[in-house]
């Protein structure tokens, strides 16, 4: 097996939802980061014989045209910090976001970086900026991949770029995900938005996440313990993981007006999301989330314009704090789908040294939780139902249909 793919959004994996899994909130039409409208996702997969097993994603905050000079609020939150998000720094200074995201592999973050500024150069040679500070994450995927034959180039995060669109996106071995592993099953990319009312206004809220963390025991949806279903982690020259050791980085983005304190805020609430599916950070895990508003786009760009030039007040429209609420809640549930989505998104890889990790048993998964007992809270949007309630049962069934 020899490729190098350079993939789009082609999806051939039923998801979490087709399998009749309930899952709780509303999401967008495709159920996906790019529900938020301008947000476009590409990847580069790398799979090269027996030993190459990695590639990257790309995120782009506003599409082509804007995502080099156009500055978003931006805020970010590490839960623990055995990993990398570069760029990081200067968000938090300037409370914004002005860049492609883009995800690979631990080693190869430099490549990818290298890659970012190329294209910056090349499709934004007119902006005003003299320095480029891409964003860029990184899990490790050695346990697939050859991660030190560093196999990632400058030019695979400029095709990952020009690659990205907007609609469905590719889920579990792709692009920087092809490599990752969840819960010692295949893992990788996951993604998934939600819909969310604030009094008389609809925001959009989608999460995208690289998922590289966490045991078998862990694992749940639910509530419901799965580690126990599918064949045992297969192990080749390879140790057990440390407990809590592996990473993810999760990107969440929104079409609220909010600032950037806000947005840190919704980045904070990441890792309630995770510790649905079990997750529990430790001491090897590197836990980073990053989240931006698509609204307010300019207003806190430090760019001023000439010296000679008059001043020029900007004026932003923010949401009240105490009505984002909601997008924490939605922030919480796509992110345990997005985890879900990518465990199910994910197939059997064998990969460096022999080294196989098989994809959960989607079948098996699904009828366990179905056999469980339903949830009844359908959502942070919705009120708390009870079994007797009108309805709950038949808007149960309804829901995992």
């Amino acid at each position: 097996m020899n490729t190098s793919d350079v993939s789009t959004h082609e999806r051939t994996a039923r998801r979490a939802r087709d399998w009749g899994v309930w899952l709780p909130g509303r999401p967008g039409p495709f159920n996906a980061i790019t529900d938020v409208a301008g947000v476009e996702v590409g990847h580069v997969t790398l799979i090269e014989g027996d030993n190459v097993r990695t590639g990257v994603t790309a995120i782009l905050p506003a599409g082509q045209a804007g995502s080099g000079d156009l500055a978003l609020p931006a805020g970010w939150f590490s839960l623990n910090g055995n990993g990398e998000l570069t760029g990081t720094t200067w968000i938090s200074e300037s409370g914004c976001l002005s860049t492609p995201i883009l995800l690979t592999n631990t080693h190869s973050v430099g490549a990818v970086h290298e890659g970012a500024i190329r294209w910056l150069r090349r499709f934004h040679d007119g902006s005003r900026a003299r320095f480029r500070l891409p964003v860029v994450g990184e899990t490790c995927d050695a346990g697939l991949n050859d991660i030190d034959g560093l196999h990632v180039r400058p030019e695979h995060a400029v095709q990952a770029i020009e690659a990205a669109s907007s609609g469905p996106v590719a889920e579990g071995n792709v692009g920087g995900s092809t490599g990752m592993t969840t819960y010692q099953y295949k893992g990788g990319a996951g993604t998934s938005s939600r819909r969310v009312g604030v009094r008389d206004a609809e925001y959009t809220v989608g999460v995208y996440v690289q998922s590289n963390f966490g045991r078998r025991q862990e694992f749940m949806i639910n509530g419901v313990r799965l580690g126990d279903l599918g064949d045992p982690p297969a192990t080749v020259e390879a140790p057990e993981p440390e407990p809590g050791a592996g990473s993810i980085i999760a990107i969440v983005v929104t079409d609220a007006p909010l600032l950037p304190h806000q947005c840190q805020a919704l980045a904070r609430r990441v890792p309630m999301g995770l510790a649905r599916t079990g997750a529990n950070a430790g001491h090897f895990s590197g836990d980073i989330f990053l989240a931006f508003s698509t609204a307010n786009a300019g207003v806190l760009d430090s760019w001023t314009g000439s010296e000679e030039s008059a001043l020029e007040l900007r004026t932003a429209q923010v949401l009240p704090p105490g009505l984002v609420t909601p997008l924490y809640g939605a922030v919480i549930e796509a992110t345990e789908e997005a985890v879900i989505n990518a465990l199910f998104g994910a197939e059997d890889m064998t990969g460096f040294r022999g080294q196989r990790v098989n994809a959960i048993p989607q079948q098996a998964v699904a009828e366990r939780l179905a056999a469980a007992r339903p949830p009844l809270v359908s959502g942070f949007s919705d009120s708390v139902r009870t079994p007797d309630s009108p309805g709950a049962r038949d808007q149960h069934q309804a829901d995992t249909e």
